[in-house]
């Protein structure tokens, strides 16, 4: 299950990586093509311009890259971190969720990617303001896009054993808000994994598996201290 769930990522990296590449080759091409304002200039102030540009503009894209990497990989990844909650769940016993299949899986993968992939960009242009305050515009950004990040990663990992459940939209909210600490725990320590190199690679299996213990442990608390309605409590294993 560790090596199917890392193939995703390893195709997304390899993609990811290759357009990096691609672009810093013609980064001077497109530098100059960003700004035909500078073709009049002298050459020391139009080359300064330029490489100012360009550099932002590689800049920029890794952050893209960085903010983006996880909702790709769970997006390309659906289908093969589906196999892996199926196994956990038998695993662990007491519940037969019914497979989506190969297609009805892609589908779903790319609809919640493109939905994390805005949110995660949303999310990075607030980090990029917040990082321009003088002094501590770096922690606080580093805080604010590791719990908007952490929360984006679980919302999206719990989706999938949740959804099994046939637990509607409205009410895996409302069960991620009565347990915001401990789905931002979760979270969070996803989010600063992934921030490692090539962590996401290897991480992302074991965070499918926590995710299906994390999502059965809150729908037994909610039943437990009789939160949940007789419909929720007929979904737990």
């Amino acid at each position: 299950m560790m090596a199917l769930g890392a193939l995703p990522g390893l195709i997304v990296g390899a993609v990811v990586l290759t357009l990096l590449i691609l672009l810093a080759v013609h980064l001077d091409a497109i530098a100059a093509w960003m700004t035909p304002f500078a073709n009049g200039w002298d050459e020391l102030w139009r080359n300064a311009v330029r490489v100012a540009v360009g550099l932002a503009l590689f800049v920029f894209a890794i952050l893209l890259a960085v903010s983006t990497f996880t909702a790709l990989t769970l997006a390309v990844g659906d289908p093969f971190y589906e196999r892996i909650w199926l196994a956990v769940e038998k695993r662990l016993g007491g519940f037969q969720p019914a497979e989506l299949g190969f297609w009805p899986s892609v589908r779903r993968g790319i609809a919640s990617g493109l939905k994390l992939v805005s949110l995660s960009l949303l999310i990075a242009i607030a980090v990029f303001a917040v990082g321009l305050i003088p002094l501590v515009g770096g922690v606080l950004a580093f805080t604010l896009g590791a719990l908007g990040g952490g929360w984006l990663v679980a919302t999206e990992l719990l989706g999938r054993p949740l959804d099994g459940r046939n637990l509607p939209p409205g009410e895996q909210a409302a069960l991620r808000r009565r347990n915001r600490a401990r789905v931002l725990g979760f979270g969070v320590s996803v989010y600063l994994v992934f921030l490692l190199p090539l962590a996401a690679v290897i991480a992302t299996p074991s965070a499918v598996a926590g995710a299906t213990v994390l999502a059965r442990r809150l729908l037994e608390g909610a039943s437990g201290e009789g939160q949940g309605s007789d419909g929720l409590r007929r979904r737990l294993p």
